[in-house]
């Protein structure tokens, strides 16, 4: 059996990175881990053959290759996976798709030859059992909740890894918190299921032997949900792991804000090389924070915990919603002011919209309120439902909003303020390699010469240099994301 896996392409986002990734010769930030997983778990005498569509092209040649295509989207990837399904039935190819954009909405999807939804540790096997008696069926799901222990090790030689800005790992699946916009709890549950320490350290041996060198993400939607077993057992072991192979690894993953609680855990974190984390901070009201049941940063001094993820080596990355029905009109002043007052360098702030599978979905239709599904991109300036702010003053704060903080000068001096604050742990020195100072030679180009920021770009420079040039790298890294985060939302603004 000859079997094509194809992962779909991501229209342009906050989060695709697509003008950052240039500076460094890369076509992607990271390569598909759940069709990774899955290729794993597929009988070892199929051949199999992977397209990242984000890399490369989908070509005819691919398609008359394969016996079966599998298809795995979440729901921004929905217009290019519908093109794709629609290529393999014009040339009657079988299908069969699973992942996030499918388990959400399995009825938009009857002309999919075989739906194998939610987990595939539970759902795929007896897809493969009945298509080996050629009786497999439509829809393949499961109410229940995988045993993390039976995932294998990711296919990642099925990818070029050097098209690729960071590789990814999964440690955990679930969310102890039930946030109402939130689909994870709906999709993995509240209980937080962990791999084991030895599947973990299996993986980071597998793709050290692969070559790898860089930055691994873990994709846990809260690496930390399960913080005694963290904390006991994978860092302890991360740790040794990293010192016995001369940290080649830089990591980063998503975390929920009370990790600033816990100085072991921070400390720790640090000792095992993460260098990022990305927060959940939504809002500085605290009516929205109670409406939305974001617990862990209900009565909370969200500005300290911010500062003190930063001086322990954590450089935070954060989301920020506005839309609640309890935002007041101040919000999107109170807003600008928080990001540039942390020195949150990174802040993805988006519009509330309502993911088919939360308890906001089904509020909003009990309420009369939804208009439609959502598009997967809350920074696109659309919304699904109607907002008890008028839609026109909650577009325009919106707007506003962005346009302030990733404005060349209140961009720059947020990532001044944030380079003074930051205390890293061993990441952050120049490398020797090449390709390194050919990215440098780019930025200077691009934003030093050609776009209008230049006199910023150049201030933030020499000041590196003369005050904080071990930080020097990460500063440049960060003028590449602010220069795409600028593109990015000039191509959405309406």
């Amino acid at each position: 059996m000859r079997a094509l896996l194809i992962y779909p392409e991501y229209p342009e986002t906050f989060w695709n990175f697509k003008y950052a990734l240039k500076f460094i010769a890369k076509r992607a930030t990271y390569p598909p881990l759940g069709l990774l997983t899955v290729a794993a778990m597929l009988p070892a005498d199929w051949e199999l053959k992977l397209i990242d569509m984000n890399v490369t092209a989908l070509c005819d040649s691919d398609l008359h290759w394969a016996d079966l295509v599998f298809i795995s989207a979440m729901s921004i990837q929905q217009q290019s996976a519908r093109a794709v399904i629609d290529r393999c039935r014009a040339q009657g190819i079988t299908i069969v798709a699973g992942g996030p954009l499918f388990t959400a909405m399995p009825d938009e999807f009857t002309d999919v030859d075989h739906l194998v939804l939610n987990e595939a540790e539970l759902t795929l096997p007896a897809f493969l059992r009945d298509l080996t008696s050629e009786h497999a069926g439509h829809l393949y799901a499961a109410d229940g909740l995988a045993d993390l222990g039976a995932s294998p090790i990711p296919r990642w030689e099925l990818v070029k890894m050097k098209q690729y800005a960071a590789m990814n790992i999964q440690l955990t699946r679930g969310c102890p918190y039930d946030c109402e916009f939130c689909n994870i709890t709906a999709l993995f549950g509240r209980a937080p299921r962990m791999k084991s320490t030895a599947q973990m350290i299996a993986e980071l041996d597998y793709l050290y032997a692969l070559g790898w060198r860089g930055a691994v993400f873990f994709v846990d939607d809260n690496l930390i949900g399960n913080k005694q077993k963290i904390k006991r057992e994978i860092l302890p072991a991360i740790v040794a792991w990293m010192q016995e192979h001369r940290h080649p690894f830089i990591f980063n993953s998503q975390v929920s804000i009370n990790l600033a609680d816990d100085d072991e855990l921070l400390e720790l974190m640090s000792r095992a090389g993460f260098d990022s984390v990305f927060v959940g901070i939504e809002s500085p009201n605290e009516e929205s924070l109670i409406e939305c049941n974001k617990i862990p940063n209900k009565d909370r001094d969200l500005m300290s915990s911010v500062q003190k993820l930063q001086r322990h080596g954590l450089q935070v990355q954060a989301g920020f919603i506005v839309g609640f029905d309890h935002d007041p009109v101040s919000i999107f002043d109170r807003l600008i002011a928080f990001i540039q007052e942390s020195g949150i360098v990174t802040a993805m702030v988006g519009l509330l919209n309502a993911p088919r599978g939360t308890r906001l979905y089904q509020r909003l239709v009990s309420e009369d309120r939804l208009l439609g599904e959502m598009t997967g991109d809350n920074t696109d300036y659309t919304l699904n439902f109607v907002p008890k702010m008028q839609p026109d003053i909650l577009l325009q704060g919106y707007r506003n909003i962005i346009e302030s903080i990733y404005s060349p000068d209140a961009f720059y001096l947020r990532l001044k303020r944030f380079l003074k604050e930051f205390h890293p742990g061993r990441r952050h020195v120049w490398e020797s390699k090449p390709r390194y100072f050919l990215s440098v030679v780019k930025l200077a180009f691009i934003l030093g010469i050609l776009e209008k920021e230049r006199t910023y770009y150049w201030r933030l420079f020499f000041w590196s240099i003369f005050n904080r040039p071990r930080l020097l790298p990460l500063a440049l890294e960060l003028t590449a994301y602010g220069f795409h985060f600028r593109k990015c939302f000039e191509q959405h603004a309406p």
